[in-house]
């Protein structure tokens, strides 16, 4: 992985709380709290930078995609076409904000794919630097986890760049013309606030669309870890 520090407006890494990892806080001149989780691992110092969500404009048509799983399957946008709406999450194995709300939406998927509701989870990490995001520590994960829904990977991070994806996790709900409905955050919880994770605001999110409404507002961007980038493929401006 490519060596690095992360500013962190926070108390606490939340990467201080996994397993076999340390972590250090420093603090910077600007009194802002800066972490560097660093592996048990030789040279595996791993960035994990805050990134909000890009909150692309609502309207925007889902982007056609066609994605290996775990198990070499593809898995096209064409297959949901009879869903009444589809949401697609960017997510990864490692980082902590994703950690902290996976039991969550493994709950939030199983109360509503029986509502009708197709969920799609997509790893646009570099896989090259980033291995425990590939295929063998995801299938781990969807076991540990309790996901419901494909895992599917997105190698040449063209996926991400077309929702306009940020960071993990990042959810983009679509209504049943598969315009974008919903954008933003899972709930308010996020890694060592104590906030209970309820998964409100994309529950909110899914019931009117499943009942042919708009998505309340304020939409409010989700946060994690930036997406991992491949060198030279960073969004334009990012």
């Amino acid at each position: 992985m490519t060596p690095g520090i992360a500013t962190v407006h926070r108390k606490r890494s939340a990467a201080a709380d996994e397993p076999g990892a340390r972590a250090a806080m420093l603090c910077s001149d600007s009194l802002d709290v800066i972490f560097v989780c660093l592996s048990e691992e030789p040279h595996d110092t791993q960035t994990m930078a805050e990134t909000p969500s890009s909150m692309i404009e609502l309207g925007a048509a889902a982007p056609e995609f066609q994605l290996p799983d775990t198990t070499g399957k593809i898995v096209r946008l064409a297959d949901f076409a009879d869903s009444p709406a589809l949401l697609v999450m960017f997510i990864c194995n490692h980082c902590p904000y994703v950690k902290h709300i996976a039991a969550g939406l493994a709950e939030f998927a199983r109360d509503y794919e029986t509502r009708g509701l197709s969920l799609v989870a997509i790893n646009s990490n570099d896989p090259e630097r980033y291995p425990q995001d590939g295929p063998g520590p995801t299938r781990e994960e969807i076991q540990r986890a309790g996901y419901t829904f494909p895992y599917l990977f997105d190698g040449d991070q063209s996926v991400a760049h077309a929702c306009g994806a940020a960071c993990t996790p990042d959810f983009f709900l679509y209504d049943a013309e598969r315009r974008l409905a919903y954008r933003g955050q899972f709930d308010a919880s996020r890694p060592g606030s104590q906030l209970v994770i309820t998964g409100a605001d994309m529950r909110a999110a899914a019931d009117a669309v499943l009942a042919g409404q708009p998505a309340p507002q304020p939409q409010i961007p989700s946060v994690g870890c930036n997406i991992k980038w491949s060198p030279g493929n960073e969004p334009a401006g990012g």
